[in-house]
């Protein structure tokens, strides 16, 4: 079994497909055994507790600089035995401290095919404004690793998805969660659990 920290900031819908894909039998040999929010607040916390699942909340706030909040994230997934972790809406960014410690065990959702739509600053309904904005007909969603450049990492699994006539940031933000980012996380993320536990 693979351990895997999920790391959420808000309202948890990627979080939640993939408890709803582990309940499902399609996490392969991983196992959601950690919810860490940057957020006290956050919805996600209570779809974690909902299903049983422990979880922390580390904010970024409460450290002074952005590299003691890295060494604190990262010591507390270490004691919990992590192996991979998955961001699901997580605001906060990770310094190469984190980066370092979990390198090439740690994997993001983006609202777009990158490299369109990304980097700093695309984020949550803003990726959707630009795509619209620009007049793309084709978007999607992108699982990729993290490193240090902000969505920079190698992909791993992209899904396109059609923009329609009359859509609004909101009503192509939901129809990208639903036809891809629901659908993309928690098979990257079995595809990854399964690969770590080869290796080991």
């Amino acid at each position: 079994m693979v351990k895997v920290a999920v790391l959420v900031s808000g309202g948890g819908t990627n979080l939640q497909a993939l408890i709803d894909a582990q309940a499902a039998g399609k996490l392969g040999c991983g196992k959601i055994s950690l919810v860490v929010s940057s957020n006290a607040k956050a919805y996600a916390l209570t779809r974690a507790e909902q299903a049983g699942i422990p979880s922390a909340v580390i904010r970024r706030k409460d450290y002074a600089c952005g590299e003691d909040y890295d060494v604190a994230l990262a010591k507390k997934l270490k004691e919990e035995g992590i192996q991979l972790v998955v961001l699901a809406g997580f605001l906060s960014i990770l310094g190469p401290k984190f980066i370092d410690a979990y390198r090439d065990r740690i994997i993001n959702i983006h609202p777009s095919l990158i490299p369109s739509f990304c980097g700093d600053g695309f984020y949550g309904l803003k990726v959707h404004e630009a795509a619209l904005a620009y007049g793309v007909k084709v978007t999607g969603a992108t699982v990729h690793f993290v490193n240090e450049i902000t969505d920079g990492g190698s992909i791993i699994l992209q899904k396109a998805v059609y923009v329609e006539e009359g859509d609004t940031p909101e009503t192509l933000q939901r129809r990208v969660m639903e036809q891809a980012e629901w659908e993309l996380l928690p098979k990257a993320t079995a595809m990854l659990c399964d690969k770590i536990q080869e290796a080991e």
